[in-house]
């Protein structure tokens, strides 16, 4: 759910479609977080244009999601 604890960020994630296995093609977006001011916990694939994105609260209240950090590789042109 929303409330879902989100205990650290990606890391170098490799986002497939389903029922793919072996290595990333151009346009399977790799999400990374892990680096100083990061938050981003989970990513979900929803379509090849569509992604939940579940961004980690602020350190200094847990309540918020005010601001958002991280990368984004292996992109295809126009998507």
């Amino acid at each position: 759910g929303s409330d879902e604890i989100i205990a650290g960020n990606v890391s170098k994630y490799t986002v497939f479609p389903a029922g793919h296995s072996g290595q990333p093609k151009k346009g399977h977006l790799i999400f990374d977080a892990c680096f100083e001011s990061g938050n981003l916990g989970r990513v979900d694939h929803i379509t090849e244009f569509e992604y939940d994105l579940f961004i980690r609260p602020d350190t200094c209240n847990p309540r918020f999601r005010v601001w958002f950090n991280f990368t984004v590789e292996n992109v295809k042109e126009s998507q």
